[in-house]
């Protein structure tokens, strides 16, 4: 948070700046209008423009980041689920089950969601544990009828557990299109840009102006990159609904 911020301030002294160098070196004419009204039509348009894309930016990442916190509560309550499910399976299969999703969230919280906040592949590892969690089900012997109603229980959580596991894999890897990233980019220059083609005499006014707008801009390109990381940066989702439920994971 620190560093946003220091962020945000140094940008905008650097838009300061650079008013008070036009100031300084091409002040106004006596006889020059105080504004020009094509500047005002086109620097209206140009904002309403970047507000748009701005807007897409934070609706595309805030979506992101809310479709990965979802599938990680979901996966780690189905994990949770096999884990409670096992109960009802003989006690050979219900140790062997309860120790492999063990082994499995543990893989997760203390491997992938590392990686995933360093922007590492996961590699296949998970899904090897998961496929020893699913084919853990299948060596009942001698089961009674409650314990094969079970099973089919712990299959359909495994299901979704599965699901879960394949939507957070793709909201990692996932980001804002760089095409957007361009517009955010350009589109905020040119905003601040405009604002030095207006005539203002005053030189704070204008210092004012410039510094709120840049500010402005910087902070929430600065916060579309920070929702643009599920696992990492400021809003970073956490392994803590896996630990939740496993806390020796």
């Amino acid at each position: 948070m620190t560093e946003t911020l220091a962020i945000v301030l140094g940008v905008a002294l650097l838009a300061a700046a650079c008013v008070g160098v036009k100031h300084r070196f091409w002040p106004m004419d006596p006889d020059d209008e105080p504004r020009e009204d094509v500047a005002e039509y086109i620097s209206m348009m140009v904002g309403v423009l970047y507000a748009l894309v701005l807007g897409l930016a934070l609706v595309s990442v805030w979506d992101t980041q809310s479709s990965a916190q979802q599938h990680v509560q979901t996966e780690a309550s189905a994990a949770h689920q096999v884990y409670l499910l096992a109960d009802g399976l003989p006690s050979g299969d219900a140790r062997r089950m309860r120790s492999e999703m063990t082994s499995y969230v543990g893989h997760v919280v203390n491997s992938e969601f590392p990686a995933m906040a360093a922007g590492r592949p996961l590699g296949h590892r998970g899904w090897d544990l998961l496929r020893d969690v699913r084919t853990a089900d299948w060596r009942l012997a001698g089961a009674t009828a409650s314990q094969q109603v079970t099973a089919q229980e712990v299959l359909a959580q495994l299901s979704v557990l599965d699901d879960a596991r394949r939507g957070r894999e793709g909201d990692a890897t996932s980001g804002l299109s760089p095409v957007l990233w361009f517009g955010l980019i350009v589109g905020g220059v040119l905003t601040v840009a405009f604002m030095f083609m207006f005539g203002v005499r005053r030189s704070f006014t204008h210092v004012a102006m410039v510094m709120g707008l840049t500010a402005l801009i910087t902070f929430v390109v600065l916060l579309v990159y920070q929702l643009n990381q599920p696992f990492g940066g400021l809003f970073s989702i956490d392994a803590s609904s896996f630990t939740r439920y496993f806390p020796g994971a």
